[in-house]
């Protein structure tokens, strides 16, 4: 089991910026994704941006430039740093573990969120 505690959530203006933490607990051993995920008003659940073990990073479009993710292995802790936030980023921010299994697959966990909110 592993369990992950999402902070940092909060409301900017358009143009402002937040961080955003996730700490992992548990068992959180072996190769792994961290990534965060996030799901607006009325619409889908989206990837935002993943990071492997090994550093290896994924961005969304919508977001490429603006965000960046990093991670700290040894506290099982991932980042997402967020600057010239806009309107449409207002969403609900989730974390998210993947544990890589041998074979393919992965093991996977959810945060319970954290609301971020951008004012025009």
């Amino acid at each position: 089991q592993v369990q992950l505690v999402e902070s940092g959530g909060g409301m900017v203006q358009a143009g402002g910026s937040l961080r955003l933490t996730c700490v992992a607990s548990g068992t959180t051993y072996g190769l792994n994704v961290m990534a965060w995920y996030r799901q607006g008003p009325g619409k889908q659940r989206e990837l935002v941006a993943n990071i492997a073990t090994d550093g290896v990073t994924n961005y969304a479009d919508s977001i490429k430039g603006r965000f960046t993710i990093s991670r700290d292995n040894a506290k099982t802790t991932v980042y997402l740093q967020m600057d010239s936030l806009k309107p449409e980023d207002t969403a609900v921010y989730f974390c998210h573990f993947a544990r890589l299994i041998l074979g393919g697959g992965a093991d996977t966990y959810w945060g319970q969120g954290t609301q971020v909110t951008v004012s025009s």
